[in-house]
């Protein structure tokens, strides 16, 4: 399912040299154990119509133009439905307008005018189904590496990379910790909606530290709560409707965090609540969504009586 030739030459005579050339046979382990669904999805994969981008337009938006007869939009919207629900997004191709339960083009919009990601090598962890390592390239990144063992979003990188054949942008079944130890290969290494997951978060960050070359950037992107920097929220149970939730710092206490785990230059550019506007179920997602996590009646809190989403964005370097 993937062609690793060109990302083991992009990464020859590069600190990840190494580990490039063990890929092949860690996603062939990986395949081997496989997914329920994933025979389904790589059916809806053969069926996506032969298209060629005239126009790609990455920068902005994600959007892809060129000829396209209404029986291929047809073949093309069928075959894009199988790998529903789509999270991530919007991605605009041949004229459908694949509405995703995210606008995660506005958490980009609030990101982007604070990073310069020309020329970089870039990690994107937990990448979901690859929307931003799309716009990370049309950003200038030389190049994206992104993983997220989740099968379906693996799939469904690979339906827009079917359309980006050379764009220099990898997407890899792995989570973090089926990374080798101390790459320290990657000039920017994004982790955006992950650490509130993670049951230990400074052992996160130092992993990503550890991705990092010397003065590499890390972007930082989770939920956080109003607080000075000694406050952590830790949900006894759910937090909107979620199991995995288990630390939500302050924008002070997760700076803390940071300089703790060996980062210099810590800042936060961004911290905004999520509104119903920005993540909403649509016809590509059709499961419960954000407004249906919040308090009915006082839509500051979640239905759990705690403070309703809201997140942070902060970069910080590796010295």
């Amino acid at each position: 399912m993937i062609d690793f030739n060109p990302l083991i030459r992009r990464l020859a005579g590069t600190p990840l040299a190494a580990w490039a050339d063990t890929l092949p046979q860690q996603f062939a382990d990986k395949l081997a154990c496989g997914h329920g669904d994933l025979a389904r999805w790589r059916q809806a994969l053969y069926a996506l119509p032969s298209l060629h981008a005239e126009a790609i337009e990455l920068l902005e938006q994600f959007r892809l133009d060129g000829p396209c007869s209404d029986e291929q939009r047809e073949h093309l919207r069928g075959a894009l439905m199988g790998l529903s629900p789509w999270r991530k997004g919007p991605f605009s191709l041949f004229g459908i307008e694949l509405d995703t339960e995210w606008r995660s083009d506005w958490k980009w919009a609030r990101v982007a005018p604070h990073l310069d990601l020309r020329g970089k090598r870039v990690l994107d962890v937990g990448c979901g189904n690859g929307y931003y390592m799309w716009r990370m390239l049309g950003a200038g990144a030389d190049s994206v590496i992104g993983i997220d063992p989740n099968w379906l979003f693996f799939c469904q990188f690979q339906a827009m990379a079917r359309y980006l054949p050379e764009r220099p942008a990898w997407h890899l079944p792995f989570a973090l910790e089926e990374l080798p130890p101390s790459l320290q290969g990657f000039d920017s290494v994004f982790s955006m909606g992950v650490l509130y997951h993670r049951r230990s978060p400074i052992d996160h960050l130092l992993a990503l530290k550890d991705c990092l070359a010397p003065g590499g950037e890390l972007v930082l992107e989770t939920l956080v709560i109003e607080g000075d920097e000694n406050a952590v929220l830790v949900p006894e149970d759910r937090y909107a409707q979620m199991r995995n939730v288990w630390f939500l710092p302050s924008v002070p206490a997760l700076a803390r965090w940071l300089r703790r785990a060996g980062f210099s230059d810590v800042r936060c550019v961004d911290v905004s609540l999520t509104s119903v506007q920005e993540q909403r179920r649509t016809d590509w997602m059709r499961f419960q969504s954000l407004a249906d996590f919040l308090d009915p009646q006082d839509p500051s809190l979640t239905v759990e009586g705690l403070p309703a989403p809201r997140r942070a964005v902060l970069l910080a370097r590796k010295p």
